[in-house]
């Protein structure tokens, strides 16, 4: 059983909250950049550019990508081997983002109560994911989630008659009606089966997906592609000012399903796609 302080945990979910607020991974960036080549507009080039620009600069002088410096979600794999000593890994795990969203200057989002509304002042509580696997790792990831997208997002139970087109349908349906709300380009995270609460949770591991790797099933990657030009065609466009350049990609994750259920969820990401890992 290999020995893990929780001391660590916290240094590191610390600088992933910085890192991630400040360098947009490279996956990203490419997907911006071929956005903008395909992109027919001229304002959807021209706010291509900025939102490209905007980035860069942030990694370059060590600001936020964004304003919204996000919710703090952190899916953790933790190996099964490991054994976390020096208490509570979970409060572990908002002192880092205590100290992360302090020392990286990054707005405080996160209320006490959702319907009083008191900020809690230090970005905490995270919002903790984990899974177990073989092994003595611990793999640590900080995604970041603004409201704007998040308010976005959509869950619908289908029945299993609606198939892959019932899919198809909804997702472009709750991207339509989002509009330029979530700052397209967007990336679209989508979770199929399973129960309730696990789409929902799937559709958000989606977005943590390199951007434009398809699934390694052939008939999800073909239902990514057609669900990726169907809402292309929708013509919202970057920032909703128009063009074909309406999501970077779509991600799609399965599960198995009950007999009788569909659950089909849709979690959408703005283009400042954030997240950022490590492993101890």
């Amino acid at each position: 059983m290999r020995e893990v302080q929780v001391s660590q945990v916290t240094d590191v979910v610390r600088d992933l909250c910085i890192k991630a607020n400040y360098q947009l991974p490279e996956d990203v960036l490419a997907a911006l950049e071929k956005g903008k080549e395909d992109e027919e507009s001229e304002v959807g080039r021209e706010i291509m550019d900025v939102i490209i620009e905007n980035a860069r600069l942030a990694a370059r002088e060590g600001m936020p990508i964004c304003q919204d410096t996000g919710a703090a979600v952190i899916f953790m794999e933790v190996g099964q081997d490991v054994h976390f000593t020096g208490g509570s890994l979970v409060e572990a795990i908002n002192e880092g983002v205590r100290r992360g969203y302090s020392d990286g200057y990054l707005r405080k989002s996160m209320t006490d109560d959702p319907f009083l509304r008191k900020n809690t002042g230090d970005n905490t509580p995270a919002i903790v994911y984990t899974d177990i696997v073989p092994g003595d790792k611990v793999k640590i990831m900080v995604a970041p989630k603004g409201g704007g997208s998040e308010n976005m997002s959509q869950a619908r139970g289908l029945t299993p008659a609606a198939g892959m087109e019932g899919v198809k349908k909804f997702v472009v349906e709750v991207v339509d009606k989002a509009g330029s709300n979530p700052c397209p380009p967007i990336l679209v995270g989508v979770g199929v089966g399973s129960t309730f609460e696990k789409a929902a949770l799937l559709a958000k591991k989606a977005l943590m997906r390199p951007v434009g790797q398809p699934s390694p099933k052939e008939h999800i990657a073909q239902l990514e592609k057609e669900t990726l030009e169907a809402i292309n065609a929708l013509g919202i466009g970057p920032q909703g000012l128009g063009g074909r350049t309406t999501a970077l990609g779509v991600h799609i994750e399965t599960y198995s399903s009950h007999i009788a259920s569909l659950i089909a969820a849709v979690n959408i990401q703005c283009h400042a796609a954030r997240h950022a890992e490590a492993t101890i």
